[in-house]
């Protein structure tokens, strides 16, 4: 079994071969096989029947185009920046020996909470903020009326 030590050590985690594989499994994943599952013919087809259009765009076969060329283009630039901020980390560590304790997975996940969360207490201030405008606005009426 050396020859199962031989790999494992040499794909520790912080080693080029490591990065590299990590790094190719992202783009993989976001790039290619969001390529692969998502059909824009299907959803030119859909958009036809619908009778929804794109504007400037010809319904069928040019939207299909469209569609296609805009995939691409979301998931390139997608891809490549989710591989950035996951390969981070890696780089921090390795590079100048910054002491990091979360990946560049949980800091995708720690980002995309605390947005959700900033989004949901602005929600509520305005709901909050409604509320208030509907009550004096009531009150007044009530005075008046």
């Amino acid at each position: 079994m050396r020859w199962l030590k031989d790999i494992s050590s040499t794909l520790t985690p912080g080693s080029p071969l490591y990065v590299m594989l990590y790094a190719g499994a992202i783009i993989f994943f976001c790039f290619f096989y969001t390529a692969l599952v998502f059909n824009s013919r299907e959803t030119a087809d859909n958009l036809k029947k619908s009778g929804a259009f794109i504007t400037g765009i010809r319904p069928g076969e040019h939207t299909a185009k469209y569609i296609d060329k805009i995939l691409l283009l979301l998931t390139l630039v997608g891809a490549i920046y989710v591989t950035l901020v996951c390969v981070l980390p890696e780089f921090l560590i390795l590079r100048y020996n910054v002491p990091f304790y979360f990946g560049g997975t949980s800091l995708l996940i720690i980002v995309v909470v605390t947005m959700d969360f900033m989004s949901q207490v602005q929600s509520y201030l305005m709901s909050q903020q409604y509320e208030s405008l509907l009550k004096k606005a009531n009150f007044r009426t009530t005075i008046n009326g």
